[in-house]
């Protein structure tokens, strides 16, 4: 369970914010009240004994540890029944998947003096006695601070060689575009593995894109794209010895981290002499993350996004294959896929069978294994249900253009082409089951909007379809429906019409769920609408026109003060607010240089960070919390193309924020406004069968699409009831 703000972890760590969260556990920011530092303290999950003896002999090994640009790991503890902890030294600054987003792409001399400074690091923990391996280097574990150095971060991941074999504690880590191919599954891991890495880090930093993934590579699906095909900038010498530390071979690549260190510093004849010390720009000290939009700023290279997958070109190349042609691969590659699938599954599972306790994060790992290899549309699902797919619907997502008198001009839905496939994970195995009665969990019952007696209204129907009822009669009807968290309420919005997108003039209202106690939340002139309630009951998030253009704000429902989340320019809007389930941050769709971005932000409207990364050609809305914080859906569509026939289903991880989203499989589509059961087993939806457009759900995985309405009116703004106390 995360901790939440204000928690004393250990008599000793009060927890100031999360800084990150991931399937095995969080990083927190705590201030030690013993000494009134801040500090750092990475959690993990795990907890048995096997697990907490290995923790405590690492935790022990890396507590030793004192380097220039290493943090000082300085207490460890295990709490039974809860977690593993590592306190650290917490380092202010920036780290440099934001320094990416905030200059765009790097120069050849810091991309040098951050190589090095890293490689001193890796050299360090690589010399030790057992070796230390990192396993998880990235643009965001890069870390540079006001005075611009610069440090290697998160010790969650790293391990301990001994007698040629790595400790067996936590689940091992891949990140697409930095892993290289031995990292997935359950091939030997050594000095080289990191030094790959970073590599791909640095390559990233230098073109603004991820590169093609390791084990794709390796598998002949893809081939490395050269750093001066997307930089032609960059010096050549630089460039080669980039792409040899990303050798798919690592017996190809710098077998030694001071090996490519020499290289890098040897590429410019600026850095050749230098020792050590290694610093760069310093970070700014405006706090990251307290966006206020310039309209006037220019995107930090939006046209070639971090994406494993280039959607538009950084400059002409040859032809890229579309995911749809990807599966018309020859019979030869295919089957090369699966007989190298078949032995790394073989290999994952054999050590789940070993080490039962990792058979959670295994299950996830496999997931993630065949969305990332299959050249074809090939599924692997980790729930009970076997994995299908689901209805289509001609609804349109119309996101509008205003003035800044907030007179909407309506622009056209767009098709959206997948970038890469996915089938949903659904939450660790401790989450009960789903159950066919009730689906969901909870009280098995579906809100939505329907104008099948006139204008709009809001009704309830059980997940079998029966004992659908209306809870709202107004005359300028109502819709967009949410749940307060015990399900005992409705937020909704009035007046509504079937099909507008911007709710001009309308209100908030609360209802009960039996249709009493209709109370109006606010009457200030221009329009409130998509309510969002939040997951303490307290605050009800939602767009707003009172200044004359989208913003977000929160309402307090104690004492009805609003607060004003989002601060951007009149041209660009923010909208569609989400919560997170942990009720700290809030996802919302936000339109930047002419594109809608998916971004998030603390509940008091800091600490702005972008989400998805898809470019100008797409545009990226409706985002969706999964109930356990790990994955946040939303819907895209294409920016441009007139034709509205077909939106996307994408998802992405939260602790892969700042890069692309992938393409769920989950046609025919598009699968619109959808929204999590109570027990993260099932989404509700609007769907399409041809004639009409109704109610539907299906499980995570895309399997047991059922059809909830059948009206012929339209239904639409699904929004499953959570648990009932």
């Amino acid at each position: 369970m995360t901790l939440e703000r204000g928690t004393l972890l250990h008599n000793r760590y009060r927890i100031v914010e999360i800084l990150g969260q991931g399937g095995m556990g969080s990083v927190y920011r705590a201030v030690d009240e013993n000494l009134g530092v801040d500090c750092a303290v990475k959690e993990n999950l795990f907890t048995t004994d096997e697990y907490a003896r290995q923790f405590r002999l690492e935790a022990v090994i890396l507590a030793n540890l004192r380097h220039q640009n290493l943090p000082r790991v300085t207490d460890h503890f295990v709490i039974d029944d809860q977690g593993q902890y590592l306190v650290m030294d917490y380092i202010e600054g920036e780290d440099l998947r934001q320094r990416m987003e905030r200059v765009g792409t790097l120069s050849d001399d810091e991309v040098i003096l951050i190589g090095a400074a890293m490689c001193d690091a890796l050299e360090y923990l690589h010399s030790r006695k057992p070796p230390i391996l990192h396993r998880d280097v990235k643009p965001g574990n890069v870390k540079i601070t006001s005075e611009g150095e610069v440090f290697l971060v998160d010790f969650g991941l790293a391990k301990v060689i001994q007698g040629g074999q790595v400790t067996t504690t936590g689940a091992r880590a891949m990140t697409p575009g930095y892993s290289p191919p031995e990292q997935y599954g359950t091939a030997r891991t050594d000095a080289r593995t990191d030094i790959y890495s970073l590599g791909a880090t640095l390559y990233a930093a230098l073109t603004g894109i991820i590169p093609e993934d390791g084990l794709a590579r390796a598998m002949e699906n893809t081939e490395l794209t050269p750093v001066r095909k997307r930089a032609s900038n960059v010096s050549r010498r630089l460039a080669a010895a980039i792409e040899k530390s990303m050798s798919v071979d690592s017996d190809d690549r710098f077998q030694a981290a001071k090996e490519f260190r020499k290289a890098l510093l040897a590429s410019n004849s600026k850095t050749q002499r230098l020792k050590g010390d290694f610093t760069v720009s310093p970070s700014p000290s405006v706090p990251l993350g307290q966006v206020v939009a310039n309209a006037n700023e220019e995107p930090a290279r939006e046209d070639v996004p971090l994406a494993a997958q280039e959607k538009i070109p950084s400059q002409p190349s040859l032809p890229q294959e579309t995911p749809r042609q990807k599966r018309r691969k020859s019979r030869g590659k295919f089957i090369r896929f699966l007989m190298l699938l078949i032995l790394l599954i073989g290999g994952i599972t054999g050590g789940a069978l070993y080490y039962p306790e990792i058979s959670d994060t295994v299950s996830n790992t496999v997931t993630d294994l065949v969305s990332l290899l299959s050249p074809t549309a090939i599924q692997v699902s980790t729930a009970t249900q076997s994995p299908s797919v689901m209805a289509t619907a001609t609804e349109n997502i119309v996101m509008v253009e205003e003035t800044a008198t907030a007179t909407a001009t309506p622009t056209v839905t767009n098709t959206l082409v997948p970038t890469a496939t996915l089938t949903l994970t659904p939450p660790p195995s401790d989450t009960p089951t789903p159950t066919l009665t009730p689906v969901g969990g909870g009280a098995g019952q579906i809100a939505f909007a329907s104008d099948r007696t006139g204008a709009p209204q809001i009704y309830l129907s059980n997940v079998d379809g029966s004992g659908t009822r209306p809870i709202t009669n107004l005359s300028e009807g109502a819709c967009q429906p949410d749940w307060s968290p015990d399900g005992l309420q409705l937020v909704f919005v009035s007046p509504c019409e079937t099909g507008k997108d911007v709710l001009q003039g309308s209100s908030l209202f609360v209802v009960d769920i039996d249709g009493m106690n209709l109370t109006q939340l606010s009457t200030v002139p221009g329009g409130d609408f998509e309510p969002a309630w939040s997951p303490d009951g307290k605050r009800i998030a939602f767009t707003s026109l009172r200044d004359g253009y989208m913003q977000i704000y929160s309402i307090n429902l104690e004492d009805n003060s609003v607060q004003r989340l989002t601060d951007t320019n009149k041209d660009e809007f923010a909208r569609q607010p989400a919560w997170s389930p942990f009720g700290n941050q809030i996802a919302y769709s936000i339109r930047r240089y002419s594109a809608y971005q998916i971004w998030t932000m603390t509940d008091t409207g800091q600490s702005h960070e972008q989400l998805t990364r898809s470019g100008y050609a797409f545009w990226d809305i409706l985002p969706v919390w999964a109930p356990d914080g790990t994955v946040i859906l939303y819907n895209q569509r294409f920016s441009d193309n007139p034709n509205p026939a077909r939106v996307w289903l994408m998802s992405i991880r939260y602790e892969n924020r700042g890069s692309e989203g992938v393409d769920v499989e989950a046609e025919p589509l598009p699968v619109i406004d959808f929204d999590y059961s109570s027990d993260g087993f099932w989404l509700a939806f609007e769907g399409y069968d041809g004639d009409n457009q109704d109610i539907y759900f299906m499980t995570v995985a895309g399997s047991t699409r059922t059809r909830l309405t059948t009206d012929p009116a339209h239904d639409f703004d699904p929004a499953w009831r959570p648990v009932v106390p």
